[in-house]
């Protein structure tokens, strides 16, 4: 389980787009070795809060717990009292609304060693991304897709979430699904009575269909595709 100042220690670097720990206290005007103090401590001096806010306009309670707003202050003044200029204004009740909540959360990779009848693999993080906190459930893990091979529907870039607790095959529905030397592959389930056994398609029309008995389900479905994200 990540620790607490882990935990917030990425949402500083998120946001403030600091690759390093000597970047990070360029940033926050200090030592290094604070930064490792604190991380040895696992905690969180009052004061990079204040920075931060000083600095950015970062939302302290985003910071700790990756509730509310990022920003609590923008060029356009402070949210959400302040309308921003031009007359638009927010509903401050949306900062009480999970979709208006961001989170913090682990992005793996597909690709994967997985051959037939082996164990599940163990999945790769690649980096990070901030999603709203209703994409963010506890069983859902967050991958990048690597390939077009599900494009149009999903192009290459795309963030997919995967809900873990869906692993009952439906006819049409898109699952994650573990394949013999590729790894992990988005794949759209037919069942095929005729053959007891599911077709794998894509919604690429040059890639192949493959096939999935109903005794291999438990071992090679990760979970069923919620949502994506990408840029259109």
């Amino acid at each position: 389980m990540m620790n607490l100042f882990q935990e917030v220690y990425d949402r500083i670097r998120y946001a403030t787009n600091a690759r390093t720990q000597v970047e990070l206290a360029e940033v926050l005007e200090i030592r290094q070795s604070s930064i490792s103090d604190a991380k040895r401590r696992d905690s969180v001096p009052s004061d990079w809060y204040m920075k931060l806010f000083e600095k950015f306009g970062l939302n302290p309670d985003w910071l700790k717990k990756g509730v509310g707003p990022m920003y609590l202050r923008t060029e356009q003044g402070y949210a959400p009292a302040d309308p921003p200029a031009g007359g638009v204004s927010e509903d401050p009740a949306h900062y009480g609304d999970p979709a208006a909540k961001g989170v913090l959360v682990t992005v793996h990779a597909m690709h994967c060693p997985y051959e037939e009848g082996a164990r599940r693999p163990e999945f790769r993080p690649v980096g990070k991304v901030a999603l709203p906190q209703t994409f963010a459930a506890p069983q859902i893990q967050v991958f990048r897709a690597d390939s077009d091979a599900f494009s149009p529907t999903v192009r290459r870039g795309a963030y997919v979430g995967i809900d873990t607790e869906f692993v009952h095959p439906v006819s049409g529905e898109m699952y994650a699904v573990l394949m013999p030397h590729e790894g992990l592959a988005l794949k759209r389930l037919f069942f095929d009575a005729a053959r007891d056994l599911f077709l794998l398609r894509t919604d690429h029309p040059d890639h192949p269909d493959g096939v999935l008995s109903v005794k291999e389900c438990p071992q090679r479905l990760v979970g069923r595709l919620v949502w994506v994200l990408q840029q259109i």
